[in-house]
């Protein structure tokens, strides 16, 4: 059984915006902090931001300003609403829990190519 799905990712302009969402199963989520990672190739993944259960954001100083997590405990999913895109912001994008260790098997990501 498939619990978490990332999609929404692709090639977007520097400077554009690009729309990430994460669906969970709502036996993951509730109770549970999610946040969003990147990872570059050959690279462990990488904290971007996360959210508390009462939608409580917090970002890591690169993308500050410029991304918005966004927690719909309704629908059971978790968007990432990337602004302002930079080069260094294109990589594969995972949704799990936070701290990691304490979700299931990571998803497949979504790929994000930020081009000139």
């Amino acid at each position: 059984q498939v619990q978490l799905v990332e999609s929404g990712g692709g090639l977007v302009q520097a400077g554009g915006s690009l729309r990430l969402s994460c669906a969970l199963s709502w036996t993951i989520m509730s109770g549970n902090q999610v946040a969003w990672y990147r990872q570059d190739p050959g690279k462990d993944r990488e904290l971007v931001a996360r959210v508390t259960e009462k939608g409580t954001s917090i970002y890591t100083e690169l993308v500050k300003g410029r991304f918005k997590i966004i927690r719909d405990n309704t629908e059971n999913t978790v968007d990432l609403q990337m602004n302002n895109v930079k080069h260094e912001d294109s990589g594969m994008y995972f949704c799990n829990l936070f701290p990691s260790h304490l979700g299931p098997d990571w998803g497949q990501g979504t790929q994000v190519y930020v081009y000139s």
